[in-house]
């Protein structure tokens, strides 16, 4: 009796004087869910008839921006691809075979194995009231091209021609106090579109046409089922679109629309699922389809994919 007594006192006293204790074992620290985060290339806006390649040469503003911005991201914990390192590693493996500058991005952006690329366009303004500096910018699915977030702030007037502050200003600025910064709030935004990415698939558009000397319409009937071509390619885009979601803006004779189709971010091992790999997938089914009147012929598709657009032609 007089051990239980003495046992309860001291139990009394460790809750007394020891709550966190006691606390510490009721209580466990929620757990964050997993958050996937893309991996970046941060490259410098070019205006018409700048190259790519040589834009940071000459204009500090935006070697500086640039920089600033891929710090801004790295100090976040995003990964970031370094873009004059992948781009000298271009030129080395010979991979520009045009002068033309999109073709110089679309190879870069392709190259670099990012989920996302961000181009800064980075202003420098100089008064006799001070030097400011505008800085906007735009995020792009790498694989599509559509965009996810856009940003534009500026720092302010400032005598200073230190343009490191200048940049760092424009990307700490708010709106208002209530606001995160213009780099955070950019961020979340981006990072958002991206979640959604992750989850519900990467969305595309799939345009269905016919060659000028086609044999076939989208009324066509064909095998397997002897149902109409056009029925036929939705049932195979409502199981394979990624978790079934997708969306027909529309079907004629001659064409078919599916305004936004989903495809998964990555395959199952966990590489890049492209829309070229999707196309891939259609023109395989579609070649594998014959006509209910001619059994013995199979018909043919060709593709072209233009950055978020898939294009399928049946022959």
């Amino acid at each position: 009796m007089k051990m239980n007594l003495l046992r309860s006192i001291v139990l009394l006293f460790a809750l007394a004087f020891c709550p966190n204790v006691a606390q510490s074992q009721e209580k466990t620290e929620p757990k964050k869910p997993n958050q996937v985060q893309p991996t970046i290339m941060v490259i410098p806006y070019a205006n018409k008839g700048e190259d790519l390649r040589t834009v940071l040469e000459a204009d500090i503003s935006r070697r500086v921006a640039l920089i600033k911005v891929k710090e801004g991201f790295d100090s976040r914990g995003f990964t970031t691809v370094d873009f004059v390192a992948k781009l000298k590693a271009a030129e080395v493996d010979g991979l520009f075979n045009s002068d033309a500058q999109s073709d110089v991005k679309s190879t870069l952006v392709e190259y670099s194995g990012a989920d996302i690329y961000v181009e800064v366009e980075a202003y420098a303004a100089k008064a006799a009231s001070g030097n400011s500096m505008r800085l906007t910018l735009t995020a792009y699915d790498a694989f599509t091209g559509n965009s996810l977030a856009n940003k534009t702030e500026e720092s302010g007037q400032f005598y200073t021609d230190n343009f490191d502050k200048l940049v760092e200003k424009a990307l700490k600025k708010k709106a208002d106090e209530a606001q995160p910064e213009m780099l955070e709030d950019f961020l979340n935004v981006m990072q958002g579109k991206f979640t959604d990415i992750v989850e519900n698939g990467r969305p595309i558009k799939v345009i269905f046409g016919l060659k000028e000397d086609s044999e076939y319409d989208y009324d066509t009937e064909v095998n397997p089922g002897n149902d109409m071509l056009e029925a036929v390619i939705d049932d195979w885009m409502s199981k394979n679109a990624y978790k079934g979601n997708y969306h027909s803006q529309g079907v004629t004779k001659l064409s078919l629309i599916y305004d936004q189709v989903r495809i998964p971010l990555r395959d199952e091992k966990d590489k890049n699922f492209s829309p070229n790999r999707f196309a891939q997938q259609i023109v395989k089914f579609c070649n594998s389809l014959s006509p209910t009147d001619n059994a013995a012929a199979k018909m043919k598709a060709e593709r072209n994919v233009r950055g978020g657009t898939i294009y399928i032609n049946f022959k």
